[in-house]
């Protein structure tokens, strides 16, 4: 009754025909004799004239018209005038004449004008939500969200998988980050936890029976917050059965290939390129590299033992690393922007940062410290040619590693070397545990119910006491069945063959040091579970809100996400969190102290 079309699918076949349109006003322009109003819908805008001509009634009442008034108009569809046509809309040849007009709603002044809202802060525009929706560009990334969804919907399910609820109100159990907890209301002094992932559930599904699952699950992590991530997420979780590594690896890229093909009209390019965890720490520096660009880590320890500079010695003594990367055409930095850049690599953890400029020579202050062949040689080794920089971390090998692969992607920043494009990469062979030197114990890389390799299953059971204390006991050269997505640099999921034996389950945790009422209190069911017969199985989980802000071309997630929350967890427009009435508080038995 209100429209008959929407308003960007009105074409030049609709012309001399009569339409009523309705949306709100975009933007409103008076010419004197002609007024001037966009209409905008969720489809786009098109153009509609007020002519008292045409409508003397509609021209009058069309001056009263403000920005996002909602108004229903109807009229003649006509061919816009030479010259007067906008290309960059798909009605731009086209306008309706109002012959008839009526205001649905009127809107009071607004907090910021909807085609400015992008230069509006942050914080404005998420307590007016509900304005900054109405801006094309995030609609279009909702929309984007609603076909990407359909679109693995669809291709999981022509594969046989099963869309499958878990609970959101489920156990408390140990998964690398904080728990939101849940009172319960009936069971005073009891908590529920809101998931961190399905985990435990869907393994569960596997063991019975239903062999193909998968579900558009939400996803609660209490942790710090920063742009690609969320208190609330979503990730797009699959588990079979009777599957390898190889099948899930399969799975995923035809998945991908299929969405990006049907949503972006991208051909994906698969099978995707691999790369194992220790090449991918030793190349870039990060388990998750950008590889669109080059600029690699270059181990230099060799041929800076063959210097006297006490800094690159003094690392390589207490069994550290010394690493370089190209800084390409950086030798024309003045000392002041270096002195920033040494700043910026403190900031990553770096003590400081060494360089050498190839400039009419070799240019540093420590460059008197090494001999000119060597200096020659290094320079080979990182590919550096006249004109470039050479910059070194010498620490421990986690910070070498840390400082220099983030300072990479500095570099590639500002020397705009990122290609545009979509870059898959597979990580692979992730050791099954890894030592943490806090707390002097081995902990799961992934989670404690990822699979070792089936040639390593026999070391888990061949350790002994002092294993477990060592860094560098057999503990840590325990292969898992495990694989991580990466796409441009950001991590977009990960998963694992899981552990189907409760023997190969049991051990792990007791290497994990969870006892064994711990582990029957925290997992007992999956433990239990287990003994019934299991089948082999596995999985993967994507984050649905990453993979959307890369599609999209966004820079942070909460322009993918409806109604976001903030970086220190707050939903602006709503109030939450906020404080409850006492009343609530005592039928849960909690009482607060601030």
């Amino acid at each position: 009754m209100y429209k008959d079309k929407p308003c960007a699918e009105i074409t030049e076949s609709d012309i001399g025909k009569r339409f009523t349109l309705s949306g709100w006003v975009f933007r409103r322009r008076d010419h004197g004799g002609l007024i001037f109003v966009d209409l905008r819908d969720r489809s786009g805008i098109i153009q509609v004239v007020f002519s008292p001509q045409v409508s003397g009634e509609a021209h009058e009442q069309a001056s009263d018209l403000r920005s996002e008034f909602v108004i229903t108009v109807r009229g003649e569809i006509k061919k816009r005038p030479p010259g007067t046509e906008n290309p960059d809309i798909p009605t731009g040849t086209l306008e309706l004449y109002a012959e008839e007009l009526k205001i649905l709603s009127e809107s009071q002044a607004l907090p910021f004008q909807i085609d400015e809202a992008a230069e509006a802060g942050e914080s404005l525009r998420l307590k007016y939500r509900y304005l900054d929706l109405r801006r094309p560009e995030l609609q279009k990334n909702i929309i984007l969200r609603h076909r990407v969804t359909k679109a693995i919907r669809d291709f999981l399910d022509s594969k046989g998988f099963l869309e499958i609820e878990t609970p959101m109100l489920t156990k408390s159990t140990p998964e690398g980050a904080r728990d939101f907890l849940v009172p319960s209301r009936l069971n005073p002094g009891t908590f529920y936890a809101l998931p961190q992932s399905p985990q435990l559930f869907k393994q569960i599904l596997m063991l019975s029976g239903f062999e193909r699952y998968f579900q558009i699950a939400r996803c609660f992590r209490d942790e710090d917050l920063r742009a690609d991530r969320q208190p609330e997420f979503t990730q797009v979780d699959i588990e079979s059965s009777f599957i390898d590594m190889e099948d899930i690896l399969s799975l995923t890229e035809g998945l991908l290939r299929d969405t990006f093909k049907r949503v972006l009209d991208i051909e994906l390019e698969i099978p995707f390129k691999r790369m194992t965890y220790r090449d991918a720490l030793e190349r870039y520096g990060s388990d998750k590299p950008d590889t669109r660009f080059g600029l690699e880590l270059v181990d230099v320890a060799d041929l800076v033992q063959k210097g006297q500079f006490k800094v690159f010695l003094d690392a390589l003594e207490i069994g550290g690393r010394v690493k370089a990367i190209r800084g390409k055409a950086m030798a024309g930095l003045s000392r002041k922007e270096i002195d920033m850049l040494t700043e910026e690599t403190k900031s990553f953890g770096a003590k400081g940062l060494a360089w050498i400029k190839i400039k009419d020579g070799f240019d540093s202050p420590i460059s008197k410290f090494f001999p000119e062949g060597v200096l020659k040689e290094i320079a080979n080794r990182v590919g550096a040619e006249e004109g470039d920089m050479i910059l070194f971390i010498a620490d421990k090998e986690e910070v070498v590693h840390n400082v220099l692969g983030r300072l990479r992607l500095e570099i590639g920043r500002r020397l705009n070397l990122i290609k545009d494009g979509f870059n898959f990469l597979w990580i692979v062979d992730f050791p099954l545990l890894e030592w943490n030197p806090d707390e002097r114990r081995f902990q799961a890389m992934h989670h404690p119910f990822t699979s070792p390799v089936d040639e390593d299953i026999e070391k888990l059971f061949s350790i002994e006491e002092e294993d477990l204390k060592r860094p560098d006991s057999i503990l840590g050269r325990i292969r898992a069945k495990a694989y991580d997505i990466v796409l441009n640099g950001y991590e977009l999921g990960g998963g694992s063959i899981r552990i189907h034996k409760p023997e190969v389950q049991e051990q792990v945790f007791r290497i994990l040091g969870i006892p064994e009422e711990e582990a029957r209190l925290k997992f007992g069911f999956l433990i239990e579970a287990l003994k019934f017969g299991a089948p082999p199985h596995g999985g993967i989980a994507l984050g649905l809100d990453r993979l959307l802000m890369l599609m999209a071309g966004a820079s942070s997630i909460r322009d993918v996400i409806a109604f976001p929350k903030t970086q220190k967890g707050v939903c602006l427009m709503s109030g939450a969190p906020s404080p409850v009435e006492p009343k609530q508080l005592k039928e849960l038995h909690i009482r607060t102290e601030v």
